[in-house]
């Protein structure tokens, strides 16, 4: 039997039975988690990484996100917040993400930060890849405007990163979340861009606060070189995963725990 004739037929079955894909994504699930946990000495679980919670990086200063969308392919509210903590906790921060989407990682990192970098596919490359024109245009909405922001464009695989002048501040990684491009752009941010004071951070590395997503987190293991031997955890009430070159207060993840912190949400619009 051709490969077209069991493709077919493993199609038509998912169309007479949708709950056969479920089989399909727990079993990728089963084999990222597996590959993750191949990883000795980084207190990985079946539950995921260490966590900490996201208080212990904020200060009284940490209270505002600013700007937030509310849309599509966003971060969440307490991802921001920890990115602005971490800048702020560092004078004259240098930050770089990979990713710039709609350009609010970036600008809400600039308020608090002397040098922001972000890079993201060039337009060509995004036409390349059959994406309207209003999505390209999308791009560095918030951030385009802002003097301390410096706008890159390229494939973060090729990029010279070595022309940046690192190492950097505070790495945000938060580009393509398939594993080889998780891999990639941890192997080259270590490699070019991390010094003995450099935190990184890992976006989409659970799908919901609690819940790892196992796929990403085999690829920064599989990335981080063997001299990389700060602590990496789960951050609390965020989707993010993160690299500290310092010790950090840790308890295991625990998605049943009661809440120890809660947060006290005000939204005000805010309009051009």
């Amino acid at each position: 039997m051709s490969r077209l004739s069991v493709a077919l037929r493993a199609l038509r079955s998912l169309a007479r039975t949708p709950s056969l894909l479920n089989h399909v994504i727990a079993g990728d699930v089963a084999q990222w988690q597996r590959r993750a946990q191949s990883h000795a000495g980084r207190g990985l679980s079946e539950k995921g990484l260490p966590l900490v919670p996201l208080a212990h990086f904020l200060s009284p200063a940490d209270t505002t996100v600013r700007p937030f969308a509310f849309r599509e392919g966003g971060s969440l509210p307490t991802d921001l917040l920890l990115l602005r903590a971490l800048a702020r906790r560092v004078p004259g921060c240098r930050y770089l993400e990979i990713g710039t989407w709609r350009g609010e990682s970036a600008a809400n990192v600039a308020e608090v930060a002397a040098e922001v970098f972000t890079l993201n596919l060039s337009e060509a490359e995004i036409r390349a890849l059959g994406l309207p024109e209003r999505y390209i245009e999308l791009h560095g909405f918030f951030s385009k405007p802002l003097s301390n922001v410096r706008h890159l464009h390229g494939n973060s695989a090729t990029y010279d990163f070595a022309a940046l002048g690192g190492p950097f501040d505070v790495i945000f990684i938060d580009g393509d979340h398939r594993y080889e491009a998780v891999r990639t752009d941890t192997a080259r941010v270590f490699e070019h861009l991390v010094g003995p004071t450099t935190t990184v951070v890992w976006h989409d590395a659970s799908r919901q606060p609690g819940e790892p997503r196992w796929e990403v987190l085999a690829g920064l293991l599989d990335g981080l070189p063997a001299t990389a031997t700060g602590q990496l955890v789960q951050v609390e009430n965020t989707l993010c995963a993160l690299y500290s070159p310092t010790p950090l207060p840790t308890q295991a993840p625990d998605p049943l725990a009661d809440p120890t912190t809660w947060f006290e949400v005000t939204l005000k619009p805010l309009t051009p």
